[in-house]
């Protein structure tokens, strides 16, 4: 169906996954990356690397040439760093979409995938799964740019032609996740208890997310670009909640089970709870997320250590 595919944000941790999914599924794949996260060795043997900038014109044409479908995964994730440096935040995660929606007018684009996030939603009063008409309320800067690029993707990929897919990625984990002090409580977690340091929860920890398993976010993509819709919102999660507060308890008997968390004061901006409904994904494309998050820790851990021992 489908033949030559641009990962944007490709040498990244979801990027380099999907990029790497797509070559086994026989696509010709190009990435375009400024490597500001992300790293040349992400990227798949048998891409194309492009390194160049979501917000440049110039590079997204170029790295236009020939694809027939996008996944725009290039953003800058971080609920925390979005209050302080919210210009920086909306000019990649809002105007560089908009530069990827006017670089593929009159281009060979047949085809978008959007990664949105949970932060377009309003905070849930209970831990219940939340479906796609959960209210839009954002609270954090990072969340309006999300929605705000959904909008235009939806909007403006119907006027040209392009069918459009935007998935809300709930939280991702998985091997490979760049560590940052912001991004990724479980890579966070595991990097500090690896270094004989006590994992910090902001708050009670009682706050539930919905934690997916990279290769079940891939797996989503996949299926909607192979879907006969021209377009679709889909959460992208498991369903389950779980807490802040287990995931370290899980960390600390596997690595540490001497030490205990440190509770600081809770972060603005980030959401109490957030818990996918997928039936929408799973009753229209099919999707079934396969990992279970206590199964995989031990292969992340080993990621970690790997990449502690050989920095």
């Amino acid at each position: 169906m489908f033949r030559r595919a641009l990962v944007t944000g490709g040498a990244g941790f979801i990027g380099s996954h999907l990029a790497r999914a797509l070559l086994g599924a026989g696509l010709e794949v190009v990435v375009l990356d400024n490597l500001s996260m992300g790293k040349v060795e992400n990227v798949p043997r048998g891409a194309h690397l492009r390194i160049g900038d979501v917000r440049s014109e110039a590079d997204v044409r170029a790295a236009l040439d020939g694809v027939d479908v996008v996944f725009h995964e290039a953003a800058r994730v971080s609920i925390r760093a979005s209050i302080k440096e919210f210009f920086a935040d909306a000019d990649t995660n809002f105007m560089g979409t908009l530069n990827v929606l006017r670089s593929a007018a009159g281009s060979g684009v047949r085809r978008l995938m959007f990664a949105s996030s949970m932060a377009v939603y309003a905070d849930s009063p209970t831990p219940d799964p939340i479906d796609e008409n959960h209210a839009c309320e954002p609270i954090s800067p990072y969340g309006v740019a999300k929605l705000a690029a959904e909008k235009y993707c939806l909007q403006l990929a119907r006027e040209m032609g392009i069918d459009c897919h935007v998935l809300r990625y709930f939280n991702t984990y998985g091997p490979g996740q760049t560590f940052t002090p912001y991004v990724g409580v479980i890579t966070i977690f595991i990097r500090r208890l690896l270094a004989g340091e006590a994992p910090t929860i902001y708050g009670d920890g009682e706050q539930r997310r919905d934690f997916v398993h990279v290769s079940d976010v891939v797996a989503a993509n996949l299926l909607a670009m192979n879907s006969s819709l021209g377009s679709g919102v889909f959460n992208v999660g498991t369903g389950r909640a779980t807490s802040v507060n287990d995931i370290a308890a899980l960390l600390c008997a596997r690595l540490a089970p001497d030490i205990r968390p440190i509770h600081l004061p809770p972060h603005a901006g980030e959401l109490r709870y957030s818990i996918a409904d997928i039936s929408r994904l799973r009753d229209t494309l099919g999707y079934r997320p396969r990992a279970v998050l206590a199964d995989e820790l031990d292969a992340i851990i080993a990621h970690h250590r790997d990449d502690q021992s050989s920095a």
